[in-house]
């Protein structure tokens, strides 16, 4: 095997986000269920026998060492493998957005590579890896829509009914260190049960960075005002701007100038799941 040709990397949404307290070093508890769309990016990976590692950009154009290199370079020097890689990367997921764009492609490198590569790695090596590069990564490899506690590394998996939703991505991002680092940020949200999501999987809960948020980035309260006026309820999603809402059926929605909009479904598991195991 020299190529592996449309690999996808989906995105999430934070269905809620509550932050419950903060740890002696600063890391801030949370929990919140992270639930799979049918946004993504899609790569394409070629072998390199001189050991290189190069990335091309097909949409939007990515920082030069982005997370798919340095998810790539971590694989290699985890397992000693002299080959490298051309990667390619169609860019479709916005970044800043709460949506997991850059993490979701870090998981698909590492899951195609080590394919590619024939490393044969499991999870048990593969999710140590991806929490290195970024708390989200071992969500993405894992598969599976999740409760996600702690500081973002304990994940069980949930089962979600089947759900349309619509996004709208301002053009303006939100960085999750400004929104963390805010005075004004809840931090003592009490902490859930899985019982009570489940009775209310689509309403349950609030996002507690969404205030904070709406004051860095006024657009966010703008896309919520729009989804408002369709008669929906939205809410931010993660740390970034993105606002989604829960759709009954395919809506006729008008183009809003300086917004992406999509109506997305949700995954049941990653299309990659399996992959390693």
């Amino acid at each position: 095997m020299k190529s592996l040709y449309d690999i996808p990397a989906p995105a999430k949404l934070n269905l809620f986000l509550h932050i419950v307290g903060r740890r002696a070093d600063g890391y801030h508890l949370l929990e919140s269920v992270f639930m799979l769309i049918d946004w993504c990016d899609t790569l394409h990976f070629e072998v390199r026998p001189d050991g290189q590692l190069s990335r091309e950009d097909i949409g939007e154009a990515l920082p030069a060492d982005d997370l798919v290199l340095r998810a790539a370079r971590a694989l290699q020097q985890l397992s000693g493998i002299r080959l490298g890689a051309h990667i390619t990367i169609d860019k479709r997921i916005p970044s800043q957005a709460g949506m997991g764009g850059g993490s979701s492609d870090a998981a698909s490198t590492l899951l195609a590579l080590n394919r590619l590569w024939k490393l044969g790695l499991g999870l048990d090596t593969l999710l140590p890896l991806g929490l290195s590069l970024g708390a989200d990564v071992p969500f993405f490899l894992a598969g599976q829509n999740a409760w996600v506690s702690g500081i973002g590394e304990k994940m069980s998996p949930v089962d979600l009914p089947p759900a349309r939703f619509l996004v709208l991505k301002p053009a303006q991002g939100v960085t999750t260190e400004r929104i963390f680092s805010s005075p004004d940020l809840k931090r003592n949200t009490k902490s859930a049960r899985i019982s009570g999501f489940a009775a209310n999987a689509y309403g349950f809960g609030c996002n507690d960075l969404q205030t904070v948020a709406q004051q860095i980035c006024p657009d966010i309260s703008q896309a919520l005002a729009y989804v408002k006026s369709l008669g929906l309820n939205g809410r931010m999603t993660g740390s970034g701007s993105a606002v989604f809402a829960r759709t009954l059926h395919e809506m006729k929605v008008q183009a809003v100038p300086g917004f992406q909009i999509r109506q997305c479904g949700n995954l049941p598991l990653h299309p990659l799941y399996g992959w390693a195991r």
